[in-house]
């Protein structure tokens, strides 16, 4: 039999759920296979592909341009996502192979294997090959989904999916499939790795060494703060605090840091806190191989903390060999507040606004507190102003009683320090709920300006004024996928992205996105909040109501997995049940705060009479609740409220700008 081996650009595709269905609906699965090998064949064809193999429910084949294939690719998946829907997963590499008449195999065949195994129906995946083919031809839209380790593949693949309308985009980082469980093991046992930035880190947060399990705010925060100001360093790339922090209290392996945050070193420690005594312990340790570059102990006074943070931080960039401009340097030692105490306070209050749900409002007395030791403060400004916007928005206080100070605090907060990113974030958000879109924007943009890798900042800016307001979604969803590059470990990112894709109707990716971000944090609300609506719109009913109903215990009946589970059980037509949840709603609202909008929307689904859920709408438009600006693109809201003309009335005044009351 003779072989010869060539380089060719490799597909596999695959039907999702097809064995299951079999068992299910035997002529469904046979009528999806049919549909399957017809585009296949038809896109084929047209672009030089050959089909190697046919098994089963998926296919391999080969194309002599990687073009060729990625056309391909793109024309069957669109087709495949027009009724009758078709699930298939598509991957897509270059590579070496060795073909003869029956068979083909090497290491691009089972690279381009593993890649369709991590797809997720709907979408294209490409390897970093694949990618470096096609850079210089604008007509293919992709962007990184992040770096995997493949089974039995030695190096780590730097996957991307296409960025197309119409087609299912994943989150980055989110995709499961064949991946090497050892990640990175050749087979003598060695670790590999992939080239990491050198000028890179990743500050831990530091063991709490005292007797009071309390102090842990204080080793979160002396950590905080030398990522913050290392993060004003241009040259030296910081992984964020909320991706850094998920390694909080585990027993590591620095290398899993490394390769799951993209970074060369690690910055870990210890705080013992005595009174008014510390001792801080620092290693900067490279991941690769374990070697401590640089470590130092700090046996000081909490008047020293300051100085020990400033000390810290100027030792890593020496130690990096970062070149600082002189505006750098000067970021680095300008100091937040002479007042320790205040600094404790401030220390506690984003440790609690960080916890979120209802610790956001104990973070808020801590941070008034450090105010009102130092109104000088910029920090414990934009934490107050930070806090204040989180309450109103997850509908914990009532908007008008939050919203004002918020724009107070971030406008005190630049006027103490202009270069800080975070006030203009906080007042691109406040704007937001005064709906007026080009303040919002234009301090959105600030903030951006001043931090690119701002993750806050892309989120809200993405969600709150590109989708809620703009409806402009494939630029809100670039911003989400930035801020997961920015923070791969953040749950929090996962569920606003979710947020963005749910509202620009892609309930399939939504879905996906807030799976991967409960697998990073189970108790995520967000993620768990989204995933129920992304299965209400799916029409899987029965799901949505059980994750609600979960959601409705896990948090104490929040209000909005209570206005979720209404929704849900009215979709059912189960309308006497959706009644009785919405007068325990409405009976809720008299003794605590409930997010005006939430009730509105919720009689809308249960009554045919409009008149109560405008009755709320304008309660909540009053209060200038937050979650009003879903009302024009979200999906919850019914077409027979649409239809209403008191809906665009609505719309139409908040396209008014107008100022919140003080």
């Amino acid at each position: 039999m003779s072989q010869h081996r060539q380089l060719a650009a490799i597909m596999f595709t695959d039907i999702e759920g097809y064995s299951a269905l079999m068992q299910h609906n035997e002529q469904q699965a046979i009528t999806l296979k049919n549909r399957h090998r017809q585009v296949l064949q038809d896109q084929h064809k047209h672009c030089n592909g050959h089909i190697v193999q046919y098994y089963g429910d998926g296919t391999l084949s080969i194309f002599q341009s990687a073009v060729e294939a990625v056309e391909c690719a793109l024309a069957m998946q669109q087709a495949f996502r027009q009724e009758p829907k078709v699930p298939v997963r598509i991957g897509l590499h270059m590579g070496d192979v060795i073909f003869d008449d029956e068979q083909l195999f090497g290491d691009g065949v089972n690279i381009a294997s593993r890649i369709e195994s991590l797809g997720v129906p709907g979408s294209v995946l490409l390897s970093d090959r694949v990618q470096e083919e096609i850079v210089n031809h604008p007509e293919f839209k992709t962007y990184s989904v992040g770096r995997y380790h493949l089974k039995n593949i030695a190096r780590r693949v730097e996957v991307f999916a296409l960025d197309h309308e119409g087609l299912v985009k994943p989150a980055p980082y989110s995709l499961k499939g064949k991946t090497e469980e050892a990640e990175g093991r050749n087979r003598q046992g060695l670790r590999t790795f992939s080239k990491l930035p050198p000028k890179s880190i990743a500050v831990l947060p530091l063991v709490n060494m005292s007797n009071d399990p309390e102090q842990q705010y204080f080793g979160d925060g002396v950590a905080e703060e030398i990522i913050n100001s290392l993060s004003n360093l241009k040259d030296l790339k910081v992984a964020g605090r909320t991706s850094s922090f998920q390694f909080s209290g585990r027993n590591i392996d620095l290398r899993e840091v490394g390769e799951k945050l993209g970074v060369s070193t690690v910055l870990e420690g210890s705080v013992r806190k005595q009174g008014n005594r510390l001792r801080i312990t620092i290693q900067l340790i490279k991941v690769e191989d374990g070697f401590h570059l640089w470590s130092e102990k700090y046996d000081r006074s909490m008047d020293d903390i300051f100085a020990i943070q400033d000390e810290i931080a100027n030792a890593i960039t020496e130690k990096m060999k970062v070149t600082l401009m002189e505006k750098s340097r000067n970021r680095i030692k300008k100091p937040t507040t002479k007042n320790t105490e205040a600094y404790e306070l401030y220390l506690k209050g984003r440790f609690y606004v960080n916890r979120r749900g209802a610790s956001i409002i104990t973070g808020i007395k801590y941070l008034q507190q450090a105010i009102k030791l130092d109104p000088g403060f910029a920090l414990a400004h934009t934490g107050y102003a930070d806090a204040n916007l989180m309450a109103g928005l997850y509908g914990l206080l009532p908007p008008k009683q939050v919203m004002y100070k918020a724009k107070e605090s971030a406008e005190q907060a630049l006027k103490l320090d202009p270069s800080l990113c975070e006030p203009y974030c906080s007042l691109g958000t406040y704007y937001c709920y005064e709906w007026n879109k080009k303040e919002a924007e234009k301090n959105f943009l600030k903030s951006i300006e001043l931090n690119p890798r701002y993750a806050q900042a892309h989120l809200w800016y993405g969600l709150n004024y590109l989708t809620w307001m703009k409806g402009d979604f494939a630029r809100a969803e670039e911003h989400g996928r930035i801020a997961i590059k920015l923070e791969p470990l953040s749950a929090i990112s996962y569920g606003i992205y979710a947020q963005i894709l749910h509202t620009a109707g892609k309930f399939e990716e939504a879905l996906a996105t807030c799976k991967a971000g409960l697998e990073l944090d189970a108790s995520s609300f967000l993620c768990r909040l989204y995933e129920g609506y992304s299965y209400l719109f799916l029409k899987q009913y029965d799901e949505a109501v059980q994750i609600f109903e979960q959601l409705m215990k896990l948090s104490n009946k929040h209000n909005f997995s209570h206005g979720g589970l209404i929704m849900a059980y009215c979709k059912m037509g189960n309308y006497e049940k959706g009644r009785l949840l919405l007068e325990d709603l409405k009976a809720r609202s008299l003794k605590e705060y409930i997010v005006c909008t939430v009730i509105g929307i919720a009689a809308s689904w249960v009554n045919e009479n409009l008149d109560e859920a405008f009755k709320y709408l304008e309660k909540g438009y009053r209060e200038h609740d937050p979650m009003l600006l879903s009302l024009k693109y979200e999906h919850w809201v019914p077409d027979t409220l649409r239809a209403d003309p008191r809906y665009q009335a609505l719309l139409d005044k908040m396209d008014a700008p107008e100022k919140l009351p003080a």
